[in-house]
């Protein structure tokens, strides 16, 4: 659930949908067929016509009043503390990072000001294979053609110009996929650009563990939908910390995280979570301290009172956090 009221613009999936934390109140959220998302709360509702135009506004303000245009500032946002996000494949994904990150920062007085770009058009032709292994295959064409590569380079940098000019002071992106091309995405860009990796990296490094075999280093293990990808956005970020990094084997991906995958796509969820289970348990055996669940399908599978799920790690949770932690440090230096 949601802490704060926010300002925002609703567009179909060809346009950006923009939201700014302006100060807390409760609301919901809710899957819908012709739009990804929709959300119930105190704000500025702009809807596209079919022709892509934008109409007046549907006022919902809790006083009843609604800006002018002359109140309109040049940004969005202005507080130094503005967190922009970039959405990724997943608008429902988006939105659980919103949600994570109202309710880490209410530990810290409360949820800082924040804008989001999210247009899941842009993933259209990766969001509509399945998650592994195709997505595997199928970024690797896009990273090995120049011109696909481009393009989608150009629209996440674009995504990241139009946050900067609202008005943000950090980015962020909550989606695994998406930091497939981090680097690229931050190349030249002037604002903290935090990266999942590293954030999950540090927070492992401040807990100070110690390794399960003795004489042996602390191992991390990594569980993703698309092992291939995941290796890049965590592998070097965790070794530079020291960690040594375990993988699944190819047995277990073939055998256990490829049908649990396949078991969710079908609504087996039970099944789905049984699969899941094993493979955390399989890296454990190897010794893994604990187990990054790099995969948005994998976050909630396991019962929340199942003590395997003590021993995994959701990224984004760290994301978020770090994510507070740089608001929180802005705000105290003004």
């Amino acid at each position: 659930m949601f802490d704060g009221s926010m300002a925002m613009s609703f567009y179909k999936p060809t346009s950006p949908l923009i939201l700014g934390a302006v100060n807390k109140k409760i609301t919901r959220y809710r899957t819908r067929s012709n739009l990804s998302v929709t959300v119930q709360v105190s704000s500025e509702l702009i809807q596209t016509d079919e022709g892509g135009t934008s109409p007046e506004p549907n006022k919902i303000f809790p006083s009843g009043l609604s800006p002018t245009r002359s109140q309109t500032p040049n940004h969005l946002l202005s507080q130094p503390n503005t967190i922009g996000i970039i959405g990724g494949v997943s608008t429902f994904s988006t939105l659980i990072f919103l949600e994570k990150l109202v309710r880490w920062s209410t530990k810290c007085g409360g949820c800082p000001p924040f804008v989001v770009c999210n247009d899941p058009a842009s993933y259209l032709e990766v969001s509509l294979l399945s998650s592994f292994p195709s997505l595997d295959r199928k970024i690797a064409e896009i990273r090995s053609n120049t011109t696909g590569n481009v393009l989608i380079v150009e629209n996440l940098r674009n995504k990241r110009a139009f946050l900067e000019h609202s008005g943000a002071r950090c980015i962020v992106m909550p989606c695994h996929i998406s930091h497939v091309w981090h680097s690229e995405i931050s190349e030249g860009c002037s604002l903290p650009f935090l990266h999942v990796g590293e954030c999950v990296a540090r927070e492992l490094r401040e807990a100070k563990l110690k390794p399960v075999e003795v004489g042996s280093n602390v191992k991390i293990g990594v569980l993703a939908t698309n092992p291939t990808l995941m290796t890049g956005v965590y592998q070097d970020k965790l070794e530079n910390q020291g960690f040594e990094v375990v993988f699944p084997d190819k047995a277990t991906i073939e055998h256990v995280i490829n049908p649990a995958m396949e078991a969710l796509s079908n609504r087996d969820i039970k099944g789905s979570r049984n699969l899941l289970k094993i493979a955390v348990q399989i890296l454990l055996v190897r010794a893994v301290n604990t187990v990054i669940l790099a995969s948005h399908e994998m976050q909630g599978l396991i019962p929340h009172n199942d003590p395997l799920l003590k021993k995994c790690i959701d990224p984004m949770d760290a994301l978020a956090r770090s994510t507070i932690q740089w608001a929180t440090s802005r705000e105290n230096e003004t």
